[in-house]
């Protein structure tokens, strides 16, 4: 009986590692690669959109917040390239539709509210935290796939992006309950 579980699971354990061997050529590879290039396309997106949300921004604070998150963002454009390279792939962009949509959501955020606004502020925030979940969707999906993979240098590097998209949603929602909300309720 014991002998019937070892032969299933070393059968499994070489099924699996003839399958990491045959990865890059995969489908399930392909879908990591796309995946990466509509990342990718996202975050050089955002570094031309986010100045012009820091540029609306009331308080200093959230300008201060956006600015740190384009930092963090052209860092992840970086970190994409690496692992590109890592894959012996050319850094392509695909667009990213849904972060178009995004930005345009960003875009009329500003367009609808008044200048010098906590209420402007608050809708900031809220389209911020909207691309911010995007990321964190994207980036821990990745992660996992390049687990699966066993491209372990890759996760990490992934899980690091991550934590940083993580954390920037937990500031901007610190700052909406601490400050922006609550003036933007007395206007």
């Amino acid at each position: 009986m014991a002998t019937k579980a070892t032969a299933r699971s070393n059968a499994r354990t070489a099924k699996t590692s003839k399958a990491k061997e045959d990865m890059p050529n995969s489908k399930f590879h392909a879908l990591f690669v796309e995946e990466l290039k509509d990342i990718y396309w996202a975050e050089k997106a955002l570094t031309k959109a986010l100045p012009k949300l820091m540029k609306a921004a009331t308080s200093d604070q959230l300008k201060f917040a956006i600015n740190d998150h384009l930092d963090q963002t052209r860092e992840h454009v970086n970190r994409l390239e690496q692992i590109f390279q890592m894959l012996d792939r050319k850094a392509v962009a695909k667009k990213c539709e849904a972060m178009e949509g995004l930005i345009a959501e960003g875009n009329e955020v500003i367009e609808d509210t008044e200048t010098d606004s906590m209420v402007r502020d608050c809708a900031l925030i809220i389209a911020c935290q909207k691309v911010e979940h995007y990321e964190i969707a994207s980036y821990g999906s990745l992660r996992t796939l390049a687990n699966i993979m066993g491209h372990s240098e890759i996760a990490h590097i992934l899980e690091s992006t991550l934590q940083e998209e993580k954390d920037t949603d937990s500031l901007l929602t610190n700052l909406a309950v601490t400050t922006v909300n609550e003036e933007a309720v007395s206007e």
